[in-house]
């Protein structure tokens, strides 16, 4: 799976997991020169607090494009740290 966001890929993985619909990555597979950390944070019943991510890529700013989870509930440790997208990022084979 690619994570694609102005005409450029922000992560890249085999090894993805679905939840709700949305493809998350594992940590190790986002390229982070593109990824800037924001003060947003939403809470998920049974995930937990949410942190997110804007993208920066060649001069453009998607501010808190991407999310993940770095202290999840015990029913989603298996996914804690691993990034989700959204807001017009293309999640593709």
């Amino acid at each position: 799976m690619k994570a694609i966001w102005n005409n450029q890929v922000v992560a890249e993985s085999d090894e993805t997991i679905v939840i709700e619909g949305n493809h998350y990555f594992p940590p190790e597979s986002i390229k982070k020169e593109f990824y800037a950390k924001t003060d947003y944070k939403t809470v998920c019943p049974w995930k937990g607090t949410a942190s997110y991510y804007s993208l920066k890529v060649d001069g453009k700013e998607n501010k808190d494009a991407a999310w993940y989870y770095p202290d999840t509930k015990e029913m989603a440790k298996k996914f804690e740290n691993y990034v989700a997208f959204w807001k017009g990022v293309e999640v593709t084979e």
